[in-house]
């Protein structure tokens, strides 16, 4: 026996509308995609408002296709269009955000990495019929470039500049030598910046994710900093070394499968003088606790 419900009738179509605002940019977001890999967006951010065929002519791409793009771009609000004119201008504050690579207000490995998200669908559905987790290192391969494009900028602009200087102690000590591990680093932006302002310093990167090191490796390789930098595939559980001055952890702590025991293993492998009011608490929970 069911049990008849009452429908309130303005809730049913105010969440039907929102189903329908949620589709219109997912079927946006590729196009976002389309946009950035074609230069469509790096070619209206120098050209100032154009119109379809003189951005088809820019960018050497079809016409009706560069016209059905744009169209749908002002839809989803990316791109504002001027019917006197007939143009169409992508405004500078939204060229930072999709194109300036440098700037931390970039955005554009977000889409990258919704992407990555759809193309693992068959492998979360399996976690989700198993009940075993998803390792970093079984994503899909879009995801390790697209997370490194996300948070480059971010590292560039505030790392060297305010992150590192807010620790007690620990922008001296780094600019006279010291040894600080960089953990979960992915493509090593971080560890290499890092490298670059402290001469004097060095660093270990560490990542459980192959291919992402080699890619770390060859970047330091390129910046000139691979004389002081090392990267190894490893776990954020086991790393080596200890009497680090700074342990990082960038936007990855989150992710692990064990924060814990990363956590317990960076107390193991922080130098007793480092300064962490964090690990310092916590290692007075221990000690109460044993």
């Amino acid at each position: 026996m069911t049990t008849q419900q009452s429908i309130d009738e303005a809730k049913l179509q105010a969440f039907l509308g929102k189903v329908v605002t949620d589709t219109a940019a997912a079927f946006s977001a590729p196009l976002v995609l389309v946009g950035d890999r074609l230069g469509l967006y790096q070619a209206m951010a120098s050209s100032g408002p154009v119109t379809s065929q003189e951005l088809a002519a820019r960018t050497g791409l079809h016409e009706r296709y560069v016209r059905e793009w744009l169209l749908n771009q002002t839809a989803s609000g990316y791109i504002e269009y001027d019917p006197t004119s007939e143009r169409y201008t992508l405004p500078p504050e939204y060229a930072m955000a999709l194109t300036d690579t440098t700037s931390p207000a970039y955005v554009g490995g977000l889409f990258y990495i919704v992407e990555a998200g759809l193309k693992a669908q068959e492998r979360i559905a399996q976690a989700f019929r198993t009940g075993d987790g998803l390792a970093w290192g079984d994503q899909a391969p879009e995801l390790y470039p697209a997370t490194d494009r996300l948070f480059r900028p971010g590292y560039a602009a505030n790392l060297v500049q305010s992150w590192i200087p807010a620790l007690d102690g620990v922008q001296e000590r780094l600019q006279a030598g010291a040894k600080v591990a960089d953990v979960g680093c992915g493509y090593g932006a971080s560890t290499i910046l890092m490298a670059q302002a402290f001469p004097n310093s060095r660093f270990l990167g560490f990542d459980p994710h192959r291919p992402s090191i080699e890619a770390a490796r060859r970047s330091a390789e390129k910046a000139g900093v691979s004389d002081r930098v090392t990267f190894e595939v490893v776990s954020a559980q086991d790393f080596p070394g200890t009497d680090y001055a700074l342990i990082a952890f960038f936007d990855c702590l989150h992710d692990m499968g064990d924060p814990i025991g990363a956590i317990a293993h960076t107390a193991q492998a922080l130098a007793p003088e480092a300064p962490c009011s964090w690990l310092s608490r916590w290692r007075q929970k221990r000690s109460k606790a044993v």
